[in-house]
């Protein structure tokens, strides 16, 4: 069907003479699998549900956009990354609910409902927890990589509020394939909005949706907009976001939240499921685009001593000398966050430094291990930004940048 009217359409555009339909299909594999914690490197698709502002309705967005996807037919699992306060024990009903170690592999079991694969804080027998803030990136990185979540076509992470160190932790432990922005119609929800929005930019995360929840509700044949309106379109204009869903006020999908059952579960045919029936699809094409776009890559070059840089969608590339990559560290172990004080001295950098390992952090940087154990998070932008520098020739037919 699809080959048929792909032919009749293209063929009744004036002038074209002859059409050649190729038509493949083939299940989506992880893109940074040999990369990747054991845990993770069967997961084609992470997708961030975020609104960095707690009580917009974030958990229920991604718990039903979660169950619409394996309603889809996809193999799903939901990652409920809120230490302090986890939200999906009351949000669905496992019969076993607490998670098992493997006593061979030392790899968590997830828990099972309807399908869905389900990992949280609260599942491990926890509750919720009190613990400063290292701490609880270390439980999320655990609960995370060590997790056995097999093949799946799409992780929902239901990122905790806010946009601090888990957020980070997450964007570098796991390379985040787009993210869902939640918010509500007020305007103090657009502000804290804005600021996960610039933070998922950063990191080289799109965001390819807008739900705006609590948006209105009908009544006497007329719709209501208790909170006002505009701050998902707001959203959507001012950061480009392609995609806006609005879901209204009802008793049924706050209810949901308590009863243990998905709103999309218990009424798949209602208004609410079909909205996110509109959601899933619009995050299923979003990420088959953004698969077939190609990240930087970034390797170390033995033979010229030079660190290659490959620029995506491109033939271009540009080499890098190590010394000025580890010399020009900005994180708070060569520079004093307080004063900018350079506490990495360009003598104190050997010229012949080489680095030992270099791997992705996430989508926006790679992450270089030193032979004096020194692990440096360098981001993509900031390795363009030295390719600037003074160009010095190569033994072979490229450039270094150095300074």
């Amino acid at each position: 069907m699809f080959e048929e009217k792909a032919n009749e359409v293209v063929a009744a555009l004036p002038w074209v003479k002859k059409v050649n339909v190729t038509m493949s299909a083939q299940p989506a594999q992880p893109v940074y699998a040999g990369d990747l914690p054991e845990g993770l490197k069967k997961i084609s698709n992470i997708i961030a549900v975020s609104s960095c502002k707690g009580g917009v309705g974030k958990s229920t967005v991604a718990v039903n956009l979660a169950y619409t996807l394996a309603g889809m037919g996809a193999r799903v699992g939901i990652f409920d990354a809120d230490v302090f306060g986890p939200s999906l024990p009351n949000m669905v009903s496992p019969v076993n609910r607490l998670l098992v170690v493997n006593p061979e592999s030392k790899s968590i079991l997830p828990t099972e409902y309807l399908g869905v694969k389900l990992v949280s804080f609260g599942f491990a027998g926890q509750g919720r927890a009190i613990m400063r803030g290292p701490m609880v990136s270390g439980v999320i990185n655990q609960l995370l990589t060590t997790t056995d979540w097999g093949e799946l076509d799409y992780l929902v992470i239901d990122m905790p509020p806010g946009t601090g160190d888990i957020h980070l932790t997450l964007c570098q432990v796991a390379p985040l394939t787009a993210a869902v922005i939640v918010t509500t119609p007020q305007k103090l929800a657009f502000i804290d909005v804005a600021k996960g929005v610039r933070m998922f930019s950063k990191l080289k995360v799109p965001c390819v949706a807008v739900v705006e929840n609590m948006c209105y509700f009908d009544a006497d044949e007329k719709r209501y907009y208790p909170f006002g309106k505009g701050s998902g379109t707001q959203v959507v204009q001012q950061f480009g976001i392609p995609n806006l869903f609005d879901l209204p006020i009802r008793t049924t999908l706050s209810s949901s939240g308590d009863t243990g059952i998905p709103e999309v579960v218990s009424d798949p045919q209602g208004d609410v499921a079909k909205i996110f029936q509109n959601l899933g699809v619009c995050v299923v094409q979003q990420c088959a685009k953004i698969r077939q776009q190609v990240s930087t890559a970034v390797s170390y070059d033995r033979s010229i001593r030079a660190i290659r840089v490959k620029v995506p969608d491109s033939d271009e590339e540009f080499f890098l000398h190590p010394a000025t990559v580890r010399r020009n560290d900005r994180s708070a172990q060569s520079v004093d966050e307080w004063t900018g004080e350079q506490k990495v001295q360009y003598g104190d950098v050997p010229e012949d430094i080489e680095p030992e390992e270099i791997r992705p952090m996430g989508n926006y940087a790679v992450s270089i291990t030193w032979p004096d154990g020194f692990s440096q998070i360098a981001p993509y932008d900031q390795l363009d930004m030295l390719e600037r520098l003074v160009d010095v020739p190569l033994p072979a037919t490229a450039a270094v940048a150095s300074s």
